[in-house]
């Protein structure tokens, strides 16, 4: 089956009349037109409080996992740090469950997973000649220097022994959210003519490639050079904020586990784990 008649299966089969809560479609690997070992379910909801608290909530019931959520519009969308993530029709809400991916030692380089798969999604769907779709650490897809997608990995012990973990990623795709961090892009206004649903066809595909490369975190140096060659601002002077101070020094890119590294300028290298990177 040709592409576009499988995206316009999936939109039909999925999408659409997925919007009853409950209603389970499969989305294989072929049906993308590319082959995988492991196969998502994806359940389509009109709206929903958020896809990642669907997920959880899936999980707590017994889910077995390799499951999508995605939602036309979330109710009480959130980002990192306990964020509001702005969740109006016309964007791609969607979260994917896994249960017991990996042993949580090898969790850590996940993110870095996630933003390539997404950056190739989104690269995939942008006009040629358009403006650079890159990563920036850890896991923020920017177009042209504009944030364009979010990502808020969870996870959760469950009461039955097994470990919850939900991938949730926001794409701007028509409708550009007011962002006073940072400034702010959607693919229409990148010149990409696709919708929601085409767009996580893309998403479904690509983070089925990337986590396989990943390999539960066996794969981390394939990811981590992937992750390399889409990064921002590597080289360029960051201020990264973290709970309680501000660091400033140059992007020295990520060591091989996928930690910042930053030089201070003073002889010293250090690596961050977590932080919000400005640029400039």
């Amino acid at each position: 089956m040709h592409l576009r008649a499988r995206l316009c299966l999936l939109r039909r089969r999925a999408w659409h009349g997925g919007r009853r809560r409950g209603h389970d479609a499969v989305l294989t690997a072929a049906d993308t037109g590319r082959r995988r070992e492991v196969d998502y379910r994806h359940v389509a909801l009109g709206e929903t409080i958020s896809t990642n608290s669907e997920c959880l909530s899936r999980a707590r019931a017994g889910d077995s996992g390799n499951l999508w959520v995605t939602a036309s519009r979330q109710t009480g969308g959130r980002g990192r740090r306990g964020r509001a993530w702005a969740s109006e029709p016309g964007n791609l809400y969607s979260s994917l469950l896994l249960i017991d991916l990996a042993p949580m030692e090898r969790i850590g380089s996940l993110p870095l997973a996630v933003a390539v798969a997404v950056q190739e999604a989104v690269r995939s769907v942008m006009p040629a000649g358009g403006n650079p779709v890159e990563v920036k650490w850890p896991n923020d897809l920017l177009i042209g220097r504009k944030k364009t997608s979010g990502i808020l990995i969870e996870g959760e012990a469950l009461s039955d022994g097994r470990y919850a973990l939900v991938i949730g990623i926001g794409i701007n795709v028509a409708v550009m959210p007011d962002n006073p961090l940072y400034p702010v892009t959607s693919l229409a206004e990148q010149g990409a003519a696709v919708s929601p649903e085409e767009l996580f066809a893309h998403l479904y595909a690509a983070m089925a490639e990337a986590l396989k490369e990943w390999n539960g975190g066996h794969g981390v140096a394939e990811t981590v050079a992937r992750w390399r060659r889409v990064a921002c601002g590597i080289g360029e002077k960051i201020t990264v904020n973290l709970p309680d101070r501000s660091i400033s020094g140059h992007f020295a890119g990520i060591d091989d586990s996928g930690l910042l590294k930053l030089d201070t300028g003073d002889g010293r290298l250090m690596t961050i784990a977590a932080g919000d990177v400005f640029f400039g």
